[in-house]
């Protein structure tokens, strides 16, 4: 049977740490994960999902005096976690960890976000708390994967994060925050992630339920729910707790470019990359051949009849990619996925598994492309890696900012990018109510 250990260090790093005890290197990478979730809850808040959201916690009745991003209706804390967890990877731009195999940032921002903004703490106060959630989750993560031996998703190591984050702001007992990770580990959606690969639609994964269940863990704890163990607690994880504050898993962070799964990032680059390099106008094109990894290959190739069917895919973005030089809210949503010329494009494409590409999975994300042309030529790309890992050496907070002010283009002017962008890219004694407020006067 297996033995559990309560000594607090979990419960202790996430209520004790604060902004100086962060690393400067640290403290600027929550800094660039706090700008990029708010351009992926900015595209989000323009998507189906969030409409879904907003329309669940008006249902359930769960409205109150927190402020949500593009709509005037405001909720309480179930609420607002409800909504900003519909909008945080509906467009699928969010940040990843490769060895968890889905987005950390996700998991958690919405009742994060939600919990702040019933706090009305600084801004300061939220960036700390996104530090903690990030090196929280990823370590319930890894053990998660280990312990249950099976691929589980976003939504399920979020429940633990989400319990984390909002448990701190607002402000329980180490013996609290214990027991609401406790019921946020035993309730955590187990969200079967590669069936959503093969089969994509809104539930891919799983972020709302893990936000629901998260926030709900600390809201039963207030109310007396009691619950026992979770994962980080076992004595074979020990080495999760143990590099707490030496080691800081949110370096380690991969960044998107591209609205859809990380899977399909390296053949959208090369492909990109190769026309532009050789001058290839898409009449010349006569077949691709995008050259990866299984789980890659498994994505699904259909026709999309929506965003989410677009996102889960392989087979449209990387021919949204080869048409249109980019892959964005423009080249992705509701009304993109009907593009004749992608759908001629996708036609053209195939797809096989290279063992080599094989082998380095999931550390490395790798593929290769060949292009056919008419006239008979055969190009080749390098290998590639996604871009955006932790190790491409264009990674910069420059690169950050340049990512959003390309993705939220469609929605907001230059102007408002930049006041944006200034808020989120120091450390400030601001409210978040001020900073949502400022987001909203642009959407």
């Amino acid at each position: 049977m297996a033995r559990f250990i309560t000594d607090y260090r979990i419960e202790d790093f996430i209520l004790k740490t604060t902004w100086d005890d962060i690393p400067s290197d640290v403290q600027e990478q929550v800094l660039r994960c706090s700008v990029d979730l708010m351009g992926a809850l900015i595209l989000g808040s323009h998507g189906k999902q969030h409409e879904a959201g907003v329309r669940v916690a008006k249902r359930i009745g769960a409205t109150g005096d927190i402020p949500v991003l593009n709509r005037k209706e405001k909720f309480n804390l179930l609420g607002a976690a409800i909504t900003f967890s519909h909008a945080a990877n509906s467009f699928d731009i969010d940040d990843g960890y490769n060895m968890i195999k889905g987005h950390p940032g996700a998991s958690f921002i919405g009742g994060i976000l939600a919990a702040s903004l019933e706090k009305n703490c600084f801004y300061t106060e939220y960036l700390t708390t996104l530090a903690v959630c990030y090196e929280t989750v990823i370590r319930w993560g890894l053990a998660e994967q280990e312990y249950y031996g099976f691929l589980h998703s976003t939504g399920t190591y979020g429940a633990f994060g989400t319990a984390a984050g909002v448990g701190r702001l607002l402000g329980l007992s180490r013996e609290e925050l214990n027991n609401a990770l406790s019921i946020a580990d035993y309730h955590a959606p187990l969200t079967p992630v590669m069936r959503a690969v093969e089969y994509p639609s809104m539930n891919k994964d799983g972020v709302p339920f893990g936000a629901l269940v998260g926030t709900m863990a600390v809201i039963e704890t207030r109310e007396g729910e009691t619950g026992r163990t979770h994962l980080l607690e076992l004595p074979e994880y020990g080495e999760y707790p143990d590099s707490l504050g030496s080691r800081w898993y949110i370096r380690e962070l991969y960044f998107k470019p591209f609205t859809c799964c990380r899977w399909a990032h390296q053949p959208i680059r090369a492909c990109i990359d190769l026309i532009k390099e050789n001058k290839v106008a898409l009449s010349q094109i006569k077949h691709v051949t995008v050259n990866t990894f299984d789980s890659a290959v498994k994505l699904s190739k259909a026709i999309p009849h929506n965003t989410d069917e677009a996102q889960y895919n392989i087979a449209f973005p990387v021919a949204a990619g080869i048409v249109h030089g980019d892959v964005g809210f423009n080249q992705i949503n509701d009304e993109a996925v009907s593009d004749p010329a992608v759908l001629a494009m996708m036609e053209q494409l195939s797809f096989v598994v290279d063992p080599a590409m094989e082998k380095e999975f999931p550390e490395k994300r790798l593929a290769w492309v060949e292009m056919e042309l008419v006239d008979r030529r055969v190009l080749r790309s390098d290998v590639y890696a996604a871009p955006g890992e932790h190790t491409d050496p264009e990674l910069n907070f420059e690169w950050i900012k340049s990512k959003f002010r390309r993705i939220t283009a469609p929605i907001i002017n230059p102007d408002g990018q930049e006041e944006i962008l200034k808020i989120l890219s120091t450390h400030s004694e601001m409210p978040m109510e001020e900073i949502i407020r400022v987001v909203n006067k642009y959407l």
